[in-house]
């Protein structure tokens, strides 16, 4: 299948495809004879893998751990749920930083009174 069709099937930009392809985590497709790209089920496969492992935060480094692990039949999934549980860890860090944010945010848009007065406590915290 061409990279259009193989985008469609697998969810996955086709800029994303020759991006992914380019940094190694999928190998590049034989060619046709016109010079296009031809693609296989297992490469629609492991392109769903890595975009459901970027809906999941991973960055691309552990994905290509985790495709690594995918492909060993001999992997522990002590490994696999190392690599979850780090990742969830570091979204809750995140997700801890977003809600102090937000929480500045409401605070410091409840105290500035919003009329034409000069004076905000946003900008005030802003320019510290």
């Amino acid at each position: 299948m061409n990279i259009g069709q193989a985008s469609a099937a697998s969810g996955v930009s086709q800029r994303m495809i020759r991006h992914y392809e380019k940094i190694g985590l999928i190998p590049a497709p034989p060619r046709r004879a016109g010079g296009y790209r031809d693609y296989a089920e297992t490469d629609v496969h492991r392109l769903r893998f890595i975009a459901n492992a970027r809906d999941l935060g991973f960055p691309v480094s552990e994905i290509a751990d985790l495709l690594g692990l995918w492909g060993n039949a001999a992997r522990s999934s002590a490994e696999v749920r190392a690599l979850a549980t780090a990742r969830a860890a570091e979204l809750g860090r995140k997700a801890a930083a977003l809600e102090a944010m937000r929480a500045t945010l409401e605070d410091l848009a409840a105290r500035c009174h919003g009329d034409d007065r000069p004076d905000c406590p946003i900008i005030e915290r802003l320019a510290r």
